[in-house]
This record gives C-alpha cells, structure tokens and sequence, in this order.
C-alpha cells in the first residue's frame, strides 16, 4: 500500500506544471507553421504571427529571448523569440523543453549591437534558427 501511495505522489510531483501566461498571452487562434516561417520569412515580416513548438534555448542571463522549434525533432526549424524591451517578459529556464505558444511581430533583426551580436550568436549554436529574424513578442503560455 505504501509502494502505491508513494507511487501517485511521485507522478504527481513529476507532473507538468499548469500552463504560465506571460505577458499578453495568445490570441490568435491559428498559428503559423514556423517551417514555413523557415522556408520564406521574408514573406512574414511585419506580420503579427502565433507559432507553436518546444522551447529549445532560454537566455540564461535576463530571460530576454527564447528558442522555438516546431517539434522534437533534430532537424525541425527554430525561430526565436525576443522582447522588445528587456523584462516585459522574462522567458523562464524552466520553458526549456516545454510546449510553448507564443505570438507578436515577425521583423528582422536590426544590426544594432548586442541583440543583433545575440541573434547571431544563437545561430551560430542552432543551425536550425532563422537567423536574421525573429519574433518579437507580446505573449507566450508555456505548457
């Protein structure tokens, strides 16, 4: 009996948390592939954009941006999430790995210094990410 009892709090503690909001949320009801994202981004620039995926990197200094891939897969497309202002949202560490629904302006990447020198940086690490766009986000729900 204790061996079951133990058992269910153990599931219970390893369950996934509830799911976190940050900032505005999602609103938009359909998201937009980030493959496709990934093939033509050009396409997407200036657009208001929902994307689903798993959170792959967080910044582990301010929680300013984060990596979404659109699965589990090695090769699957990343694209990454940043704030317009540092601490408007802060992504948590512990997102990474979690499914992750986030939404905001697709734009380039201005080549304005540190978050130009941080996008690319990323890249460098995750050949998968578009490298010279991003999401620049006004919510997210981390499940």
């Amino acid at each position: 009996m204790q061996l079951i009892f133990a058992t269910i709090v153990a599931l219970v503690l390893m369950a996934p948390a509830d799911d976190t909001k940050l900032g505005a949320g999602v609103t938009l009801e359909q998201p937009t592939p980030i493959a496709a994202i990934a093939k033509t981004p050009a396409d997407y620039v200036g657009k208001t954009v929902r994307v689903d995926g798993v959170a792959t990197a967080v910044c582990e200094m301010m929680g300013c941006w984060m990596a979404v891939a659109e699965s589990d897969a090695a090769d699957a497309p990343v694209v990454r999430l940043k704030v317009e202002h540092d601490g408007a949202i802060v992504f948590p560490m512990s997102a990474k790995g979690r499914k992750v629904s986030a939404q905001g302006t697709f734009e380039a990447v201005k080549d304005d210094g540190e978050g130009h020198d941080a996008a690319m940086e990323h890249a460098q690490h995750d050949p998968r990410a578009v490298a010279q766009f991003q999401i620049n986000a006004t919510g997210a729900i981390i499940r």
